[in-house]
Formats: C-alpha cells, structure tokens, sequence
C-alpha cells in the first residue's frame, strides 16, 4: 500500500485502539445515537438484498457480520488497520472478505459494487480522495450509506478538544462545506440530522429500549432539525446518495 504520513498515523492509531481491549470513555454516550444505528440498519437490510456490498472502513466487521444477514450477493471488507482485518477473519464468517486495504486508494476493481457503507470512517479521511475512490468502485447508480459525526456543534468540540487520546490527530468530523462538497458530488443526496436532546438528557434514561422518554426526545430532535439554523446542533448525520 503506498500510504501518506496521515495514513500511516491512522493505522497506527486503529492498530492501538484494536489490540488495547479498553473501551474508549465517550462509548458511553453512543446510546444517544440508538435511533440512528437503527434507521443505518433498516436502510442496509433493504438496500443490500442480492447486491455486491462493501463495508469502506470496516474496522473488526461489527457491522459485516449483522449486514452478511441480510443476504448480499457479496459482502467485502476493508480498512487500514490489520489488527482490525484480524480480529474480522478469526469470527471465521467464511460469507465475508475481509482485506487490508487503504481506503483512498484500494486495489479493488472498478464498477464492483451495487453499495458501498461505513461507519464513522470519512473523517478519518482526506474526503476528496476518498470520495473519488468510492465513485470508482461503485456501478453506475449504484448507493452509499454512511454514519459520520458532524463537526459544527462548539460544545461536543470543546469535549473533542479535552479528549484528545479518544480520537486520532487527524480525524476531522464534518463540516456543511463537506456535505455540500458531497451535494455537488452524488445524485439524490439525503442527510438525516441526530443527537441533540437524545444527548442533552441522556442521563435521565438508562436505555434508549423502551424509554418514553427517549422516545419523545427523538420526535423532539427531528422537529427541530427541519430548521435549517439549528442543524449545527447536531451530533451525527446519516448520509445517503446515489452515483451520477
């Protein structure tokens, strides 16, 4: 792989994260995020029926291993990290090809895939050569779908900034220069806003599971990010397009 000095801090930083075994402390606000997993989910069960799929920053294949269910015609797997590929191969799904590959720049074929996900990894990314990549591999009209934190809220900026053995030096979550950069890209462009008042009051709900609660705050969340002035607020976006 030819890799740049940011490619290679990225591995190195996954290779450490993988091989630790400690949780990272932010893990636990992730529950904020439940409906957005859910709806990612939903989208991947009907858009992945009898397609070639591939997970674009798979990490150790949390998300291959639920999306193999689904029944794709192939699923492939790929990310920097080989401590990440490994612990992917030892769950021995023989219905998923994992490889070690750099995202920006993989050796992988073509016009090869119907859909290509990921979670939380174009930030990770220079979003310029990556997106050209994805528009290489992918069939013509073929999808993405993609989870990424957005970078516009100045409170979860300050915790990002007091955090910084959380995350790699390189990351940089979203910006709406990004996802207009993205509008400008793709065909039918749809990005769904997350994590407000999920996050605000989850210390007032153990599970987003059953919580009325959690429940409301998720209807309280999707009014106010049909206003375009608050979207800022948000914690997490879900992306979903199509190839020109």
């Amino acid at each position: 792989m030819n890799l740049t000095k940011i490619n290679i801090r990225e591995k190195e930083f996954h290779n450490k994260l993988h091989t630790s075994g400690n949780p990272r402390p932010e893990n636990k606000y992730y529950k904020a995020l439940n409906n957005l997993y859910e709806d990612f989910l939903i989208l991947l069960k009907y858009k992945t029926i009898n397609k070639y799929v591939l997970d674009y920053g798979c990490g150790n294949g949390v998300y291959s291993e639920q999306v193999v269910n689904f029944n794709p015609e192939k699923i492939t797997a790929i990310d920097i990290s080989e401590e990440a590929i490994e612990i992917g191969k030892s769950k021995n799904n023989k219905n998923i090809d994992y490889r070690v590959e750099n995202c920006e720049s993989t050796k992988l074929n073509s016009n090869s895939f119907d859909l290509i996900y990921g979670v939380g990894i174009l930030h990770h990314l220079n979003l310029n050569k990556s997106m050209k990549e994805i528009e290489r591999l992918l069939k013509k009209e073929g999808n993405i779908i993609f989870i990424e934190p957005l970078g516009t809220n100045p409170l979860i900026n300050i915790y990002r900034k007091f955090t910084p053995n959380s995350r790699s030096s390189d990351e940089h979550p979203l910006t709406f220069k990004d996802l207009k950069y993205l509008r400008n890209l793709f065909n039918n462009v749809r990005i769904t806003y997350y994590g407000f008042f999920t996050l605000v009051f989850m210390p007032f709900y153990k599970s987003p599971k059953n919580s009325k609660l959690f429940t409301f705050l998720i209807k309280i969340d999707k009014i106010l990010f049909k206003i375009p002035i608050f979207k800022f607020l948000a914690w997490s976006i879900l992306i979903e397009a199509q190839k020109n």
